[in-house]
């Protein structure tokens, strides 16, 4: 392989590239996914091929091949350079790239037990044990399950002198019931919804999460929730459970710090950004006590890794600090533009066959001081809302509506009643500027999302996001429910 990239960055230079760099990859994955006592699918797949960039004339070309020999490695060079060079003629501004050091590395995630070394047998015993569990209660109708597991192996080069080999391991399970009746439907997922919790870890993350344990309570709150009554509509008080809190992270806090939507240059598939340069460094995006991080280093995260696609080493950041917008994702392009002197290294691509483009990586809300228990004490009155349903956001990342699983009523400092079908919208920073607690280190958790999409042609990629349960003062819940009268 390191011929093969060596091959592809020689063929760019005597095509007449001013810059390359090509990305090796070899790629594997297994889904397994259970459904009412039945094993219902389990797919494997894997990928191997490689992908050229270039800077020629000015302008970027892109080039990749599944076909992994050195004719097309001569073939694929040259038609990115032609790529580039036709291109060249629409460029306004010519790309020039941060300065960033040679490097020659290997990096690994680590872990314990490697998941595609333990056996189908013992991955669907436990699945078909979670299903018994599940459907041991009576009244749910359907129960789910899934695991999902993947692993990187990426040579870097660049012209630049850099030679980067990278192994990114993944693992993730998780579960759902769903009970119907009365006209109604209502689902609970474990440990959060969307396929459940996703880690850079080995299959021992799997073994470690009390997945059969959880399955009567998750059942028996999908059944209760068909008979709860309807999260009431009004202003209140909010808190947010962890899972629900790294969405609302997501959506509103690492969307908008991408700077190529800030730009314009990513504009197509899910909008641009509210946050415009102009704010950066004085734009109150939150209350005091909210402090916002970016970082590719946090163990476990499904952000994490050694290099980013351009070569960049792993790093941490502030992008809210004390309630002040402070710091974007940034590339090699465009750091500049905001002023920083190099990349932050949030360029990644979802394999050989795509461009890399900036993406989040583990953005995070930093934990308070609170526990779990005194944070409900001290709330006299409002709505405990757990595990995402639902989302919608405006293009620029700003009006917003989440809905979620499962909420219970606050009163007089104690969780009361069931509610079904909670809701609740707001403006991203009035929102978090109603943040006044968070709780502790205790009640942190970094969940993996692994399908973030953006681009065109569309892209998926594994971001973290580490939260602890909020609470946020007078927040417009139960839209679109409780009825207007």
């Amino acid at each position: 392989m390191k011929d093969i990239a060596e091959l592809c960055l020689s063929a760019a230079g005597l095509a007449g590239a001013d810059y390359a760099d090509v990305r090796v990859v070899h790629l594997i994955s297994e889904h397994l996914r259970s459904k009412n006592g039945e094993i219902k699918s389990i797919q494997s797949e894997e990928s191997v091929g490689f992908g050229v960039r270039v800077i020629a004339n000015g302008a970027w070309g892109f080039a990749g091949t599944c076909v992994v020999s050195k004719d097309s490695a001569q073939r694929t060079a040259a038609r990115a350079v032609e790529i580039a060079k036709a291109g060249a003629v629409t460029v306004k501004t010519p790309v020039r790239l941060a300065p960033e050091d040679k490097y020659v590395e290997v990096w690994k995630t680590p872990y314990v037990i490697d998941p595609f070394e333990v056996s189908l047998e013992e991955k669907c015993a436990l699945l078909m044990e979670i299903d018994g569990a599940l459907r041991s209660v009576e009244g749910v109708t359907i129960a789910e399950g899934s695991m999902s597991f993947s692993k990187k192996n990426q040579l870097f080069m660049s012209t630049e002198g850099s030679v980067i080999d990278q192994e990114i391991l993944s693992s993730g399970a998780g579960y759902s019931a769903v009970a119907v009746g009365g006209g109604d439907m209502q689902r609970r997922s474990y440990p959060s919804s969307f396929d459940g919790q996703f880690e850079t870890r080995g299959y021992e993350m799997v073994k470690e999460l009390p997945l059969v344990e959880n399955a009567p309570r998750i059942a028996t709150e999908a059944v209760q929730l068909l008979s709860a009554e309807q999260c009431p509509r009004g202003e209140m008080d909010l808190i947010l459970d962890s899972s629900q809190l790294a969405l609302q992270v997501h959506e509103s806090c690492g969307h908008p710090v991408e700077l190529d939507r800030v730009l314009g240059s990513e504009l197509n598939y899910a909008g641009g950004s509210f946050l415009s340069t102009d704010k950066l460094g004085n734009f109150r995006y939150g209350s005091p006590i909210v402090n916002i991080t970016a970082d590719s280093v946090t163990p476990g995260g499904m952000g994490t890794f050694g290099f980013d696609d351009e070569g960049v080493p792993a790093q941490k950041w502030d992008i809210v600090k004390d309630g002040v917008f402070v710091g974007y994702l940034t590339s090699r392009e465009t750091a500049a533009s905001v002023g920083d002197p190099r990349s932050r290294g949030a360029m990644r691509a979802q394999g050989w066959h795509r461009m890399p483009l900036i993406r989040m990586n583990n953005v995070s809300l930093q934990p308070g001081e609170w526990s779990l228990d005194d944070l409900v004490a001290d709330t006299s009155g409002g709505v405990f809302m757990e595990t995402n349903r639902s989302w919608s956001i405006d293009q620029l990342r700003y009006n917003f509506q989440f809905g979620t699983e499962i909420g219970w009523l606050i009163e007089n400092g104690k969780k009361t009643r069931m509610l079904k079908n909670p809701t609740y919208e707001g403006l991203t920073p009035e929102f978090w500027g109603a943040c006044d607690a968070i709780c502790d280190s205790k009640h942190w958790i970094q969940w993996g999302l692994p399908n973030c999409g953006k681009g065109e042609p569309g892209q998926v990629a594994s971001t973290g996001h580490g939260a602890s349960p909020a609470r946020f003062r007078s927040v417009r819940v139960g839209v679109g429910y409780a009825d207007e009268s």
